[in-house]
């Protein structure tokens, strides 16, 4: 397996707080991971390094091999990764289409005019979306927010995608519909690394986990595994019938 994205000795201190420590990691093309562990353990911190939001304070980022690590975040973004977050972040005095065209204007090869309208158009149906362009974005219900926030990540034609809480808030309908939205992201091919904390998700989602514990890597291995290590029940799901 080729590795798109290899971790190695990944740390980051807040003054004298270690929030992530020598974390490593390779995850395969086409591979959709998650990453867990409880509320602090250095997931979000994790996912910030990746995706340029923050710089590491030491160890190395590769993406296909290349150092990325300490890349601006537009930078890392024209590389191929792309990233959703726990809070949406829309913009929300835009249309749900004009929210989707500024991903398009901002990837490595933009998209303007007509071809533009005609990819938004074609990322919203994606996402469920069709025929809600021109909806003022901020009227929008909390999942399709979330659904606009994906479509502008897809617009960066990702090669990785990061998905921070994406299925977090939802009611079991919404949740079905977002985990069978991210299941048909997955069988086109992405390669998806998803920090989760439903576990409906992860076990439809994901053959791999990745888990965190106060900034360290305790488990990595197949989901099913990884969710009955006594080490991961004791730090993070809190029962053996979790």
């Amino acid at each position: 397996m080729t590795a798109l994205l290899s971790l190695s000795g990944l740390t980051r201190r807040f003054g004298g707080l270690t929030a992530v420590n020598a974390l490593g990691f390779d995850i395969g093309e086409g591979e959709v991971v998650g990453l867990l562990g409880p509320n602090g353990s250095g997931k979000t911190t994790a996912l910030n390094m990746i995706s340029g939001a923050l710089k590491p304070s030491g160890g190395e980022i590769r993406l296909r091999g290349e150092p990325i690590g300490g890349l601006s975040a537009h930078r890392i973004a024209r590389k191929g990764v792309a990233r959703t977050f726990q809070l949406v972040r829309i913009l929300p005095s835009l249309t749900v289409a004009e929210n989707v065209l500024a991903g398009l204007a901002f990837r490595g090869e933009p998209l303007w005019g007509e071809a533009a309208r005609d990819e938004a158009d074609l990322l919203l149906r994606k996402v469920g979306l069709e025929g809600r362009a021109g909806e003022a974005a901020e009227q929008l219900t909390y999942i399709d927010q979330k659904r606009v926030e994906l479509a502008r990540a897809l617009a960066a034609r990702p090669s990785l995608l990061l998905l921070d809480e994406w299925l977090a808030g939802l009611n079991p309908a919404e949740l079905r519909t977002g985990i069978d939205l991210v299941s048909h992201l997955r069988d086109t091919g992405i390669t998806i690394l998803l920090v989760e904390h439903v576990m409906e998700a992860v076990r439809a989602l994901c053959g791999r986990c990745i888990v965190m514990n106060a900034g360290t890597k305790i488990a990595d291995g197949e989901t099913p595994a990884v969710l009955r290590d006594a080490e991961v029940v004791r730090a993070y799901l809190g029962t053996a019938h979790a």
